[in-house]
């Protein structure tokens, strides 16, 4: 019974049509000024894609700088203990500090 109800109500509306207004362009493209906006963040995605990379680039590097002076500096240390425990002195010209040359010139 319920099933007939529900079907008649279904069959009984009917849409109306409703009068649909002229195709107006304008409303449905962005326009000029999209575009525009549109270039521009593009514009700044792109720029900030490549700052970024740089930027990944460098601290990598540095970090690749670092790992290598911190090998060094251990490299020294076992050497010095080698020779120590030997009763050797260190060779002339190796030296203790583990900044890099540049660095070093500034004492």
């Amino acid at each position: 019974m319920m099933h007939h109800l529900f079907t008649e109500v279904l069959l009984a509306v009917t849409p109306s049509p409703s009068p649909s207004p002229a195709f107006d362009e304008n409303q449905v493209t962005p326009g000029p000024w999209g575009f525009v906006i549109t270039f521009a963040i593009a514009g700044v995605v792109v720029f900030l894609v490549i700052d970024m990379v740089r930027r990944v680039r460098r601290v990598n590097y540095r970090a690749e700088i670092d790992e290598r002076l911190q090998a060094e500096v251990a490299e020294r240390a076992a050497a010095d203990r080698a020779g120590s425990d030997t009763g050797e002195a260190a060779p002339a010209g190796v030296e203790d500090d583990p900044r890099p040359p540049s660095d070093q010139s500034a004492r």
